[in-house]
């Protein structure tokens, strides 16, 4: 009696631990995802490329004011050489569902000085459905040891 209970006790403490790790590998990729994402926005930006920044930016095409900014942003911080990102303080250290946030990203490249910026980033879903990670806003330039706001 004790071999069967120790066989079932076994399973399911492996079950957990299988559970468990496919849960901290979607959050994980969740982080990579809004990573590539915020990097793909910055390489737009530094190649002047207004359109692409509007498009990778969820709803910005119909707010006047956000596509004014990535033009501003894109003419103002364009740069020639690979972005590097610095730093990157993600919108959310661990979430297990949908929450909103905002990333603190620092870059540059080789012919640009460093930039600090704010990224408002929106994830969706949870780790059972799967996680989605949606930009919501690009900042301007802030200051190198400044907070991002909460909100933009």
């Amino acid at each position: 009696m004790r071999r069967p209970l120790r066989l079932l006790l076994f399973a399911l403490g492996a079950l957990a631990f299988v559970a468990i790790s496919l849960a901290l590998g979607r959050v994980l990729s969740a982080n990579g995802a809004e990573r590539d994402a915020i990097l793909a926005l910055l390489r737009a930006q530094a190649r002047d490329d207004a359109a692409a920044m509007v498009a990778q930016v969820d709803g910005c095409a119909r707010h006047p004011s956000c596509v004014a900014r990535a033009r501003t942003n894109a003419m103002r911080l364009h740069a020639s050489g690979t972005v590097e990102l610095v730093r990157l303080d993600a919108s959310t250290s661990f979430s297990l569902g949908g929450t909103d946030g905002v990333a603190r990203v620092v870059w540059n490249t080789a012919t640009h000085e460093t930039v600090v910026q704010c990224v408002a980033v929106h994830r969706g879903g949870d780790v059972i459905g799967g996680l989605s990670v949606e930009l919501r806003a690009l900042s301007g330039p802030i200051g190198h040891q400044s907070d991002c706001p909460s909100s933009f």
